[in-house]
């Protein structure tokens, strides 16, 4: 019998203001992966990607098993303009399929951080909910009741090696502390469902502020967020989506207001927390 396997991966926001490379967050928007033993090599999607070797998913599955009798086939509503963890998410979709297939039993976030430089992302995508990466390592935690995102993706760009060499090699002692204390205070806030905290916890010093230069009008929505209702905002990733952070039953009014700021330039998207991580399915 032919072998096949269906993977469902999540979308990711990483650093979430402070926690730059350390905290990230399962978004409800997911990646979509089939792959099916057919003899030949092939990519089928309708996505604008690679459709040949050079496709991230199939480097992912070629880390752990041969492509060339296999089909894989990519469905994804995550965005591609950047900021929300479409490459971790086809990491962790190629791995995971080959995983399955070829009972690896591989150490998939490993991988995936091998791949991608940093666990935060495919951490978010494999595990769901808010993880906390260190040493290679992620721990989740369950997400608290009563918080959604609202998304504003920019249609245009911003490429992640250029967000990287906008960063400072040394930062201030003062603001070190700072992000320190921060993330803490988000974590502690996002632990007990405090939205104070949460909303104190999401400023940043140490990356938002030198990439804002990448996307001024991103920047500029975060510095308004609390006056458009959210309990506050983060570049997503390297930008230059913005993730905003609010509580459901201002959703509606912060997605509206934001619509209204980000027309022509931005999409809006309102989406749950996903509290379950990648899915697996081996018909």
């Amino acid at each position: 019998m032919a072998r096949r396997a269906l993977v469902r991966v999540p979308a990711s926001s990483a650093n979430l203001g402070p926690g730059f490379d350390v905290l990230a967050a399962a978004l409800g928007l997911y990646m979509e992966l089939e792959v099916q033993e057919t003899g030949r090599f092939g990519v089928e999607t309708e996505l604008p990607i690679a459709r040949d070797r050079r496709n991230l998913v199939v480097r992912a599955f070629g880390e752990l098993a041969p492509v060339d009798r296999f089909t894989f086939r990519i469905r994804s509503e995550i965005p591609l303009s950047g900021g929300l963890g479409t490459s971790a998410a086809a990491c962790v979709a190629g791995l995971l399929a080959a995983d399955r297939l070829f009972a690896r039993n591989a150490d998939i976030l490993e991988r995936a951080t091998r791949l991608e430089g940093h666990p935060d992302n495919a951490a978010a995508s494999l595990l769901g909910g808010f993880v906390v990466c260190a040493d290679g390592k992620a721990r989740r935690f369950d997400l608290p009741a009563g918080l959604e995102a609202v998304l504003v993706v920019p249609h245009e760009a911003v490429r992640t090696t250029e967000a990287r060499a906008a960063l400072p090699a040394c930062v201030p002692l003062a603001d070190a502390v700072f992000n320190t204390g921060h993330a803490a205070l988000l974590v502690l806030g996002l632990a007990h469902g405090d939205w104070d905290l949460v909303a104190r916890g999401l400023c940043d010093r140490l990356h938002q502020p030198h990439r804002a230069h990448l996307y001024p009008r991103s920047i500029a929505l975060v510095r308004r967020a609390a006056a458009l209702g959210a309990l506050g905002a983060t570049i997503s990733g390297a930008g230059p989506s913005v993730l905003f952070w609010s509580r459901p039953d201002a959703s509606p009014d912060v997605a509206a207001a934001l619509a209204d700021q980000a027309a022509g330039w931005a999409d809006v998207l309102r989406v749950p927390f996903a509290a379950q991580g990648a899915e697996v399915r081996a018909p």
